[in-house]
């Protein structure tokens, strides 16, 4: 694999385990995660195996879980 950057064809990143929620819906719209060598951390829409990842540090992965698990984001999905 050469070297990642966002907006790269996600068909582009060998060798990589792309993950997603457990809690992913039936349909399988979900955001699908793979960790890339050398630590970064790649994101696809699983809609769309074949478009566009969005490349991520480890550092930006970590502020937006912890974000996450903060509940700051809650208003994105509530009502």
């Amino acid at each position: 694999m050469h070297h990642a950057i966002n907006g790269m064809a996600a068909t582009e990143l060998h060798g990589v385990v792309w993950q997603k929620s457990r809690h992913s819906n039936s349909q399988g719209s979900c955001v699908e995660f793979a960790k890339l060598p050398g630590g970064d951390v790649a994101v696809r829409n699983s809609r769309f195996p074949d478009g566009p990842a969005l490349v991520y540090t480890r550092a930006e992965i970590e502020a937006m879980l912890l974000g996450m698990k903060d509940g700051e984001f809650d208003h994105l999905i509530g009502g």
